[in-house]
């Protein structure tokens, strides 16, 4: 097995290291804190893209309202997450939407990571701490590997890219080292599951894993087929009870359509900005090609018919084959991201490559140790040491002043920054002819406008505004929109006053690459909507196009200035009243 050396020394060489609390209760106790943690009124420092993080409240709300993902919106990512956050929200109404956003999966991993944990702890306590701790640093630190502003900050973008590379990861430490079948099964079947229904790319990224499990005799065909059959009916019972199924099928297929570029750009620029872990695993690749190579062509050379099979997955389960799979599966899973936890889900076969390097000698021990650790390290640090910076950096950080923005504005930045915020909000309002002329040559202000965090608490202020206006404008004119929408990225109004969103309308609205054209249906949906917003500050070329996409349905409206930063599409009638 590959875990020969550390099962070796059993629980004794974990408690050589002090590891006398078995894993699964460090991990509960772990779990047991974060909900005082939710608790607390406590405040992030905002980071690159922030606003990703207002998707989520959308997608909540409209849960809370019976609306279902993809039946009755159209959302950037699987029903799982809408439904995991919206319920950790109705928990902890007072929590940091960041720390829910990222926290609320651990209903689903932290179950299934229990089950590796008990199967590994059997035979070696060492190594079961070895797959919780980066487990852990990844599931509790809402922080990319990317890096794209340099101010310490929380990243409030990529979360279900994060979230999908926490499920591979258990799937693989579950593929890799779990032998118990009573334990596996399920594990691979929950995870499986989870992955479907959070983004498809990661489905098929431990789809892949998952094959060259069955393949490497890890998994038989008994087992394959119970897992199988588990999905079909996990996805069936789903269908049956919330109609989320087909449609959200629907809605991949239509979000594949909008993203047909060629993969090779997208290996390319994904290698490239993982080039610190890819470069030493395809080192390794090459370095476990040479030293086990020879092994490999002679077991081929030596085939024969009756061990055909035997043969083939002895070769299938070779360290170089679980390396160069599962890279590749984490290299594909990275084309389709801009921002998450990119290749931590290789950990668990580098480990698996690090417990059995004894089997090598001298300069070939050496190097395979090296490159194993040039591997790991670099995204483990990253994402400790961002997430510490930010938590440290925030000390001489302010809070964000608001009025209306609930748990939104639970944020922090540098006073500078701030007054800088303020300031953009006056030059956005005061000049609209130059922000008009940037959107008329389909340019932003800055090239990294959404990364810079001014921009962020740009959005918020404006936000805040806009919530004090539709109250002051219902007040003056003896009304209340029921429902409301906005032409922008991100629409959280609805969950701030207490109101419905729009059905059927794309939520995460990116219109190059996340808004399909709307039909009839999305159209009269909009035509009912009681009020539309059209941010000003600043006037961009992506709101402008999406006004474009629902202007047929806003004709009737009636367009008022509602305040300095924001026009408003009034539903007939209720402008008057």
């Amino acid at each position: 097995m590959v875990t020969d050396t550390l099962q070796e020394r059993g629980r004794g060489g974990g408690r050589a290291l002090g590891l006398s609390v078995p894993p699964v209760l460090a991990l509960l106790a772990v779990l047991a804190v974060l909900p005082t943690l939710l608790s607390l009124r406590l405040t992030l420092p905002v980071g690159p893209f922030y606003w990703d993080l207002f998707i989520y409240f959308d997608g909540a709300n409209r849960v809370f309202d019976g609306q279902m993902p993809a039946a009755d919106f159209f959302a950037p990512g699987g029903p799982l997450g809408y439904w995991l956050f919206a319920g950790t929200l109705a928990l902890f109404p007072e929590g940091q939407p960041l720390l829910i956003a990222q926290w609320c999966l651990l209903a689903v991993t932290a179950p299934l990571m229990a089950l590796v944990l008990v199967d590994v702890d059997k035979r070696s306590r060492t190594l079961a701490f070895a797959l919780l701790v980066p487990f852990l640093v990844f599931s509790l630190l809402p922080v990319n590997v990317e890096e794209y502003y340099f101010y310490p900050g929380i990243d409030g973008f990529g979360i279900y890219n994060r979230h999908t590379s926490q499920l591979l990861y258990v799937l693989a430490a579950a593929l890799v080292f779990v032998e118990s079948r009573r334990r596996l099964l399920p594990v691979i079947a929950g995870a499986m599951l989870a992955l479907f229904l959070v983004k498809i790319t990661g489905f098929v990224a431990g789809g892949l894993l998952c094959a060259l499990a069955f393949c490497a005799g890890r998994v038989d065909l008994r087992g394959a087929l119970a897992v199988a059959a588990a999905f079909v009916l996990g996805l069936g019972l789903l269908q049956a009870t919330t109609g989320v199924v087909l449609p959200y099928l629907a809605d991949i297929a239509a979000l594949v359509s909008m993203n047909t570029d060629s993969l090779l750009p997208r290996f390319i620029q994904a290698s490239s900005i993982h080039f610190r872990v890819v470069g030493p695993i395809a080192v390794l690749v090459v370095a476990l090609l040479w030293l086990d190579g020879r092994s490999m062509l002679r077991r081929l050379g030596g085939l024969r018919p009756a061990d055909a099979l035997a043969t083939a997955r002895d070769l299938a389960d070779r360290d170089l084959v679980w390396l160069g799979a599962t890279a590749f599966a984490a290299l594909f899973f990275e084309t389709q991201n801009t921002g998450g936890q990119g290749f931590i889900f290789v950990w668990p076969v580098l480990l698996r490559i690090l417990v059995r390097a004894n089997r090598f000698k001298g300069a070939a021990f050496v190097t395979v140790i090296a490159l194993v650790a040039a591997a790991s390290l670099p995204t483990f640090m990253q994402v400790a040491q961002r997430g510490a910076r930010a938590l440290v950096g925030q000390v001489n950080y302010v809070a964000l002043p608001h009025q209306h923005l609930k748990t939104l504005g639970s944020v922090s930045q540098r006073p500078e920054v701030v007054e800088r915020a303020r300031k953009l909000m006056t030059a956005y309002a005061g000049f609209p002819e130059t922000w008009r002329y940037f959107s008329a040559q389909k340019m932003l202000p800055s090239f990294t406008l959404y990364t810079e965090p001014d921009f962020q608490l740009t959005w918020l202020m404006a936000a805040d505004e806009a919530a004090g206006a539709i109250l002051a404008y219902e007040a003056q004119h003896g009304v209340r929109f029921e429902t409301i929408m906005n032409i922008n990225f991100v629409n959280p109004f609805p969950y701030l006053l207490d109101r419905h969103g729009t059905r059927l309308v794309a939520i995460g609205a990116d219109p190059f690459r996340a808004v399909p054209d709307p039909d009839a249906a999305v159209l009269d949906a909009v035509r009912g909507t009681d009020l539309v917003l059209y941010p000003k500050c600043p006037v961009t070329d992506a709101n402008d196009k999406l006004l474009s996409l629902y202007a047929p349905a806003l004709i009737g409206h009636d367009r008022i200035a509602l305040s300095r930063c924001w026009d408003a599409f009034v539903r007939p009638g209720l402008a008057a009243r």
